[in-house]
């Protein structure tokens, strides 16, 4: 498959094909994938272009020379997946659009990703993860106690987005099995934002657009020693809470009997409860939730995460020592079975394997060398 994707989500995507089995082949610019300096670099990688473009190789191509575009369109036309991100229309006009390459490929699955989609008013403005969070409503439901919306401390929406391209993409080949032919599929960071909020949109219309919280007193509480979440589901933990923290007067109190009147009085409630945590230690307070039954778990920061008992007993994360870097570690991709990211490839230099990538797609080694000296291709040390 080929991967003309930058940033997270279209290289996201790929990433997880490759995770699957597949052979993703990355064509990037002669500078690179943005995301290569997106924060703090690390030779030709920042984290981010570490992570989400492991497990495939590098071709470095110019694309505004015509020869460019025909290496890519040679490589399109063998491909079964081909990933692209940029603007709409972009790709159309370079001459590597769905409608052209399927002409002579029928069974290509064709994924575009972009910040608000191929149609509509807003099709043509830019889009990034933190427009996607505010257009969506997710920035205006992640209030802080400061009273200011906030954005999500990561980039959800191109993860999010990149993980339903994927499913996209798995459930058009599995179709493609049946009938035979391809798709162009249009996945865009502001619906795949807007359908993580789920059941929100609902709520908004349901309640007037003064939706009560859904589950007072659950929340973040500072302890004596750092801050963990207390969380419930059902009326019998708001019980439990109570008696674990040794106020059974608030699970008595009238103001806080069910959720929708705990919501109505969340001020006094939840400034109660703050006021018993800072008192003990997290581990002591987890000890007494835990023996209530209450959903409770510490805070932890990425760091502890990594490092966590539970993390390293059950291999939850992976780590590929990348050159130029060293160990990367992320999160295991959910759902897959054995041992295959252990052993991806970790993300290559740009034009790492530009020359393998087109010997294997039958060019000549001279053609080859005209093209790098024509500046069309580049290898990593051209």
């Amino acid at each position: 498959m080929i991967d003309f994707g930058q940033g997270i989500a279209s290289p996201y995507c790929a990433m997880l094909l490759a995770v699957y089995g597949a052979d993703v082949i990355k064509v990037e610019p002669p500078e690179g994938d943005w995301s290569r300096y997106l924060g703090t670099t690390y030779g030709n990688h920042t984290a981010l272009s570490a992570v989400y473009n492991r497990g495939k190789r590098s071709l470095c191509l110019d694309l505004k020379h015509g020869e460019g575009v025909a290496v890519a369109r040679r490589l399109a036309l063998d491909c079964d997946v081909l990933i692209e991100g940029f603007r709409p229309g972009v790709a159309a006009r370079l001459g590597i659009g769905y409608e052209t390459l399927a002409k002579d490929n029928p069974g290509l699955i064709y994924l575009s990703i972009s910040g608000f989609g191929q149609h509509g008013p807003y099709a043509e403005r830019p889009g990034s993860d933190s427009v996607a969070q505010a257009f969506s409503g997710l920035v205006s439901v992640n209030v802080g106690n400061d009273g200011i919306p906030h954005r999500v401390g990561t980039t959800i929406s191109d993860v999010a987005t990149g993980v339903y391209a994927f499913q996209a993409i798995a459930t058009a080949l599995f179709a493609r099995s049946a009938v035979g032919s391809g798709r162009w599929i249009d996945v865009n960071l502001a619906q795949s934002t807007a359908a993580l909020l789920g059941h929100k949109a609902a709520e908004y219309v349901l309640e007037s657009g003064a939706p009560r919280a859904l589950n007072v007193p659950a929340g973040s509480y500072q302890t004596g020693d750092g801050w963990m979440m207390v969380t419930l589901v059902n009326e019998p933990q708001y019980k439990r809470l109570c008696a674990a923290i040794g106020r059974d007067d608030l699970a008595s109190d009238p103001r806080f009997a069910d959720f929708a009147r705990r919501a109505d009085s969340a001020d006094i409630l939840i400034a109660q409860l703050r006021s018993v945590f800072v008192l003990q230690s997290t581990e002591t307070w987890l000890g007494r939730l835990h023996a209530a039954d209450v959903i409770a778990e510490r805070i932890l920061t990425p760091g502890d995460w990594l490092h966590n008992v539970h993390v390293e007993a059950t291999g939850a994360a992976v780590c590929q020592n990348t050159p130029g870097i060293g160990p990367v570690y992320a999160a295991r991709t959910p759902g897959v079975a054995g041992v295959s990211e252990d052993n991806l490839r970790p993300a290559p230099d740009i034009g790492a394997d530009s020359r393998e990538v087109l010997l294997d797609a039958g060019m000549a080694s001279d053609a080859i060398d005209r093209l790098i000296e024509a500046g069309i291709v580049r290898t990593a040390r051209s």
